[in-house]
């Protein structure tokens, strides 16, 4: 394995040094390539175990992250926006910007049947990544290389909310004509350099729900889901 090749990748792109190899040669090690290369009674390590233990971090930290950012979004939606940030699709994109793609040691016949792009096998490589950075520098380190890989695509809505509440609302209140809504910014608070904004969506002038969130679309769906919530209410009091 070219060891200085990937010390320099992870330098130069991601600002990580390395401190012990041995655990971005397991990540970086498919078993297709460890049964090839294993000696006779010697086992070579491969990346299905630390793929194991960075699944548990990324689970960890991203659940961290969406939990502080998205303080009014209740569990449900948590769980089902993590879901989406951590699912194959979303990762093995990730690993291929990341060009680990490149570097991972594929045995022959998979290299042949182009693993190199397949998505399961990017998706667990990102794990395997995600481990080995936490088993050799730490959880800090971990986040480190979130916040130029993963955090900013949620803070830019690309996972946005399960639910379009905009929309939802939109569609809701347009069933009785035309509406004037909008979304106004209340407030922003950028303490610890982590701005928190909160937005109230308007119909008329007038305030119908309120929400906050890191980033402004963010607080304009929670703002919304408030709304909805609200009208969700009154139609039941007039049902009664």
């Amino acid at each position: 394995m070219n060891e200085g090749k990937i010390t320099e990748h992870f330098e130069k792109n991601f600002g990580i040094q390395i401190n012990d190899f041995k655990y971005y040669q397991e990540a970086f090690t498919h078993s297709s390539y460890a049964n090839e290369h294993s000696s006779k009674g010697m086992h070579m390590a491969y990346n299905e175990r630390i793929e194991f233990l960075g699944d548990a971090v990324l689970e960890l930290t991203v659940s961290t992250y969406i939990y502080k950012h998205y303080p009014e979004m209740p569990e449900g939606e948590l769980s089902r926006m993590r879901a989406i940030i951590v699912c194959e699709e979303s990762l093995s994109e990730r690993c291929l910007e990341c060009g680990f793609n490149q570097l991972i040691m594929l045995g022959h016949g998979e290299e042949n049947n182009g693993a190199r792009e397949r998505k399961s096998l990017l998706c667990d490589l990102f794990e395997a990544v995600v481990g080995a950075i936490y088993l050799d520098s730490g959880l800090d380190t971990v986040e480190h290389f979130l916040k130029q890989t993963i955090y900013p695509r949620i803070d830019n809505g690309e996972f946005a909310l399960v639910t379009d509440h905009k929309t939802e609302l939109q569609e809701e209140l347009q069933k009785n004509g035309s509406i004037d809504l909008e979304y106004v910014l209340l407030d922003e608070d950028d303490s610890d350099n982590d701005s928190t904004f909160k937005m109230a969506v308007q119909l008329s002038g007038e305030t119908i729900g309120t929400g906050s969130g890191h980033n402004k679309k963010a607080a304009e769906q929670m703002a919304a889901k408030d709304a909805l919530d609200h009208l969700d209410t009154a139609h039941g009091s007039d049902a009664d």
